[in-house]
């Protein structure tokens, strides 16, 4: 028997908690091969404009672990700063709090990086996105100049540990505070080669967004843009399966189903342009034209009514809010589910109403 499609009543704002609790449902029940997919549509927004975008700037010896354009969640481990090891053997000399900072020019072909101690007290004006001039104090003691016109990129608080090598040179290493351990690595220490200094650094997203790389001279710069959810139907989910009494009581009976969408107490079956067009919402089914793109010169005007003649779409009526002309493009907005949803289309899947 093949599966159909069907439509849930819920309860607005718990529908993802209802198809959890569906699935985990199913899967005791050992009732998998009656059921299919079961959808809560979403439209997905990417924020680039209302919110600012989460920003991570790191040297180039950092390792990038997502894409660009890779969308994650909130928690995801998105960059990572490398072990620092002992070069050779030695006694750690010195440990003092350190800041850096990272001044660009405007153009962004050249960079310095400045390493001041924070007993020298950094200027109150020295914050990421600052202009800069030559000559102007870094410090309050006025012991650190900068030495190019441009804008401070970001700054960052670290711990400079000085070790001794036995052949009175030193090594010289900068850690982030909380990748190292004080009872440990201490002054007065002695380290053979190849000694751990300092741990991994793991910077993790703080949002659910999309990811954007960008590599300029000496750094890496991450930007993650806020991707925000809506429901498009709030209050339904959407189920494939074969309808009997079991399947009809495992879905009724897990907590805040409402009911099923229904016609005189009988589960209404999708039509199989509706299953097209949702299944192509989700992202889950691409289709293929019935015939081959036609170039169609025909005017069409903003908020003209008219008929899309091909695609999962097809029958339906909807008004044009957006026209592309390079792209052979509109966007229309139709009714599905007795909710307005844009579509995009080819000039070539859409006619006017006579």
């Amino acid at each position: 028997m093949r599966k159909k499609w069907y439509i849930i009543q819920t309860y607005s704002g718990l529908e993802n908690s209802i198809k959890e609790a569906l699935e985990a449902k199913i899967n005791s029940f050992g009732v998998q091969h009656l059921f299919g997919k079961i959808l809560v549509p979403e439209e997905v927004k990417l924020d680039r404009g209302s919110s600012p975008a989460e920003r991570h700037i790191v040297f180039n010896n950092a390792k990038i672990l997502v894409n660009p354009n890779q969308d994650v969640k909130k928690g995801d481990p998105i960059i990572e700063d490398p072990e620092i090891h002992a070069k050779s053997d030695g006694i750690i000399k010195e440990i003092k709090n350190y800041r850096i900072i990272f001044i660009e020019t405007i153009d962004r072909k050249f960079t310095k990086t400045y390493y001041v101690p924070e007993s020298a007290k950094v200027e109150t004006g020295i914050r990421p996105g600052a202009r800069i001039r030559q000559g102007m104090p870094l410090t309050k003691h006025g012991e650190n100049f900068c030495e190019l016109d441009g804008r401070i990129v970001f700054t960052e608080k670290m711990k400079r540990i000085v070790v001794e090598r036995d052949n009175g040179d030193e090594d010289v290493y900068m850690v982030y505070p909380k990748t190292y351990e004080p009872k440990v690595i201490r002054k007065g220490t002695r380290l053979k080669r190849g000694d751990l200094i300092s741990e991994k650094r793991t910077i993790f997203s703080k949002i659910d967004g999309r990811v954007e790389i960008s590599e300029f001279t000496g750094r890496k710069e991450l930007k993650i843009y806020k991707i925000t959810k809506t429901r498009l139907y709030p209050g339904y989910i959407f189920i494939e399966m074969i309808m009997n009494d079991e399947t009809w009581n495992i879905v009724k009976s897990t907590p805040n189903v409402v009911n099923f969408v229904s016609v005189g107490g009988q589960p209404i079956e999708l039509k199989r342009k509706e299953i097209h067009a949702l299944l192509k919402l989700v992202g889950l089914e691409e289709y293929e034209e019935k015939a081959p793109k036609i170039r169609i010169e025909v005017n069409f005007e903003l908020n003209e009514m008219v008929r899309i003649n091909s695609g999962p779409f097809e029958d339906f009526v909807g008004k044009i809010t957006e026209i592309h002309p390079e792209r052979q493009e509109v966007k229309v907005v139709v009714s599905i589910f007795g909710r307005e949803t844009p579509v995009v289309l080819k000039l070539s899947e859409i006619e006017k109403i006579v």
